[in-house]
């Protein structure tokens, strides 16, 4: 019988994913947290001055200015989300394919999830006129579409939305009368920064956009558990604030007070977090360039990746291959790769993609063959980032997908 969870299709793990690089914890950053710990107060709900300061710092930075009163800081990006499904109301609107721990939040809430397409050249944004379709359609039969959730810097696709296609979305969304939550978690993992143009929604819709980013994404190490949202401007955004602050205090929903302070120097971006944070940056965007040349070369296809810590990978064309596996779905996919790599290779329907479709998204971090230290095990100390060894997934990746190619060129009829 196979797993169950809330679609039927396995256990998911709600939350974003948060990978561990393979790169010790800076003493900075350990330091800060120590020194946090011996605080007795609770750190308020929706966050303390100094954490809210350094959060509008971060996004003045990336030119969204916002000051305190706009900001709200809570212990993961879920419970920002949920706070804002519940304060918003309504139908939600996701991509497809979008982040795992996206709709269940919102199915937590007795709300129903709709999924859009995306557009050909990335994921994480829906196509303008598939949204506009999807929202007539549910308003037709009696729906109540009022939040959209995306993002520009993608999981599950590791893709970066083009300014353009992000435009059109926008201003679909816009006509539509939709609220936007823009999750910008990783976009401060761009692989090639100085040659891709990553956008927030904030910047052409400020009226009308939520900025959640999950500071465990890249900012902390796993483990560490804190998010902050930027509000927009104006009386719907002072009204979201407010309610999103009572749904918060409702939950308990609190960041620890060492957690808080750790997140707010990391905000600050020093210069021994930001050179940490470059260096996973580059290790993740060789790995997942070389897990992309090796797919492909199989006959796999996949998006070339921008961001991020995945790849997602479609290997429909090698279907006949893997039907001699008895591979059916995405269900029976994700089981055969997941034994045969040795690591997790969750199938597309758990990001909301179609069952019959044979994709999985593969990680990085994976790949790299990192794992979350040992318990009690001190961190070492700061060091550049060493590639995978030889004898690594990497290559277990290369001899499965190359096996696969090889049973797919048996399986090709004569011509």
């Amino acid at each position: 019988m196979r797993r169950t969870d809330l679609e039927g299709h396995g256990p998911v793990r709600f939350g974003p994913t948060l990978p561990d690089e393979g790169l010790p914890v800076l003493p900075d950053l350990s330091a800060v947290l120590a020194a946090a710990a011996a605080r007795g107060g609770a750190e308020p709900v929706g966050g303390g001055p100094g954490l809210l300061e350094a959060a509008c710092g971060y996004w003045a930075r990336r030119g969204l200015p916002a000051g305190p009163e706009r900001v709200v800081a809570a212990p993961g990006a879920p419970s920002l989300l949920l706070a804002l499904t519940a304060a918003l109301g309504g139908d939600v609107l996701v991509p497809r394919p979008c982040a795992a721990w996206w709709a269940p939040y919102a199915r937590l809430l007795g709300r129903p999830v709709f999924h859009v397409a995306t557009p050909a050249e990335c994921g994480g944004v829906p196509d303008p006129y598939a949204l506009l379709e999807t929202v007539r359609r549910v308003r037709d039969e009696g729906g109540d579409p009022r939040l959209l959730v995306l993002s520009v810097a993608d999981d599950p696709t590791a893709t970066v939305a083009p300014p353009e296609a992000l435009h059109e979305a926008v201003e679909a969304a816009a006509s539509a009368g939709l609220h936007l939550v823009s999750d910008e978690t990783w976009r401060d993992t761009l692989h090639t920064p100085h040659g891709t143009v990553l956008l927030s929604p904030a910047e052409m819709l400020p009226d009308r956009v939520t900025v959640v980013t999950d500071l465990a994404g890249a900012l902390l190490p796993p483990g560490w558990p804190a998010a902050v949202a930027r509000f927009p401007e104006g009386d719907l955004g002072d009204r979201l604030h407010a309610r999103v602050l009572d749904v918060l205090t409702a939950l308990g929903a609190c960041v620890a007070a060492p957690v808080a302070a750790a997140a707010g120097y990391a905000l600050t971006e020093p210069e021994p977090v930001t050179t940490r944070v470059r260096a996973a940056v580059d290790l993740h965007a060789r790995v997942a360039a070389d897990a992309h040349a090796v797919v492909v070369k199989a006959g796999a296809l996949a998006r070339p990746p921008q961001a991020g810590r995945h790849l997602y990978v479609d290997l429909g064309p090698l279907r006949g291959a893997l039907g001699a596996h008895g591979v059916g779905d995405a269900q029976d996919l994700e089981d055969f790769l997941t034994a045969r790599l040795g690591m997790p290779a969750p199938g597309g329907q758990r990001f909301g993609d179609d069952l019959g479709a044979l994709r999985v998204r593969l990680s990085t971090s994976a790949l790299l063959g990192t794992a979350p230290a040992a318990a009690g095990e001190r961190p070492g100390p700061p060091g550049p980032p060493e590639p995978p060894p030889a004898a690594s997934p990497l290559t277990t990746l290369k001899s499965v997908f190359d096996d696969l190619r090889d049973d797919a060129q048996r399986w090709e009829p004569p011509r």
